[in-house]
């Protein structure tokens, strides 16, 4: 809070030197003329004037910030699409992980994202809006798409080793010849997926929905823990088989 302090009057040479010793005197005179100095300036209304001026820009540059924000995002993630597009095809990361994560922050959907090939290792991408995204190929190893929607996804040959994809929608995507060794796929939905080829050893199956999924011929169910009632005996009826070399 701004408080304007009137000073008291300094005496005059002569009585504030009366007692001070000589030897000290440059020290008091110096001392004495800013004692005068800071009077003058104290009755001065144009400093206070300045004072009142100076909390007042900062008030409206904080008003300017705030409203502002909204460009400020949406600069944000223009950049962060920008560095998403301009990597597509490529090989390696790009940027990608942290481009994906901080508009997945702000909840944008990444409707239709084309990060085939990506190296996305780690990627946290929970409740993502992935749908129709293109991911096929990608390293998805230890990565976090708990609760993403990937309905309809390319994610052919894309390797989700040891991922978090708890509740993870996976509907009418195409998964064949992806990688899910060791990955939580606990009350995933897969109704519709297409699952040829897919390597499921020691996966997490606890609640997953495989409802009419279109196909499982060639899938690897090695090792699969807290499998559905029946999911077994479904699963290699129709083509699927229970390998555990390789791992």
């Amino acid at each position: 809070m701004l408080v304007r302090e009137l000073k008291t009057r300094p005496k005059n040479w002569s009585e504030s030197t009366r007692q001070v010793r000589r030897w000290t005197l440059p020290f008091y005179a110096l001392e004495w003329v800013l004692q005068w100095v800071a009077y003058g300036l104290s009755r001065w209304a144009f400093l206070e004037v300045l004072e009142y001026a100076s909390s007042f820009s900062v008030l409206v540059a904080v008003v300017f910030y705030y409203s502002e924000s909204g460009d400020r995002k949406k600069q944000k993630h223009y950049q962060a699409w920008q560095v998403i597009n301009t990597a597509q095809g490529k090989g390696g990361s790009g940027g990608r992980i942290e481009a994906l994560q901080e508009l997945n922050v702000d909840h944008e959907p990444l409707v239709g994202v084309d990060a085939s090939g990506a190296f996305l290792q780690g990627v946290r991408l929970h409740g993502a809006n992935l749908l129709r995204c293109d991911l096929s190929s990608s390293d998805l190893r230890l990565s976090d798409l708990s609760g993403a929607n990937l309905e309809y996804a390319e994610l052919v040959s894309a390797n989700f080793r040891g991922a978090n994809l708890r509740k993870t929608i996976f509907k009418d995507a195409d998964l064949h010849d992806a990688d899910l060794v060791g990955a939580d796929l606990s009350e995933a939905d897969f109704s519709g997926a297409n699952l040829e080829r897919v390597d499921l050893r020691n996966t997490d199956l606890s609640r997953v929905r495989f409802a009419k999924a279109a196909a499982i011929r060639g899938a690897n169910i090695y090792g699969v823990r807290n499998a559905p009632g029946g999911f077994m005996a479904w699963a290699l009826a129709h083509g699927a088989i229970s390998n555990g070399a390789g791992l």
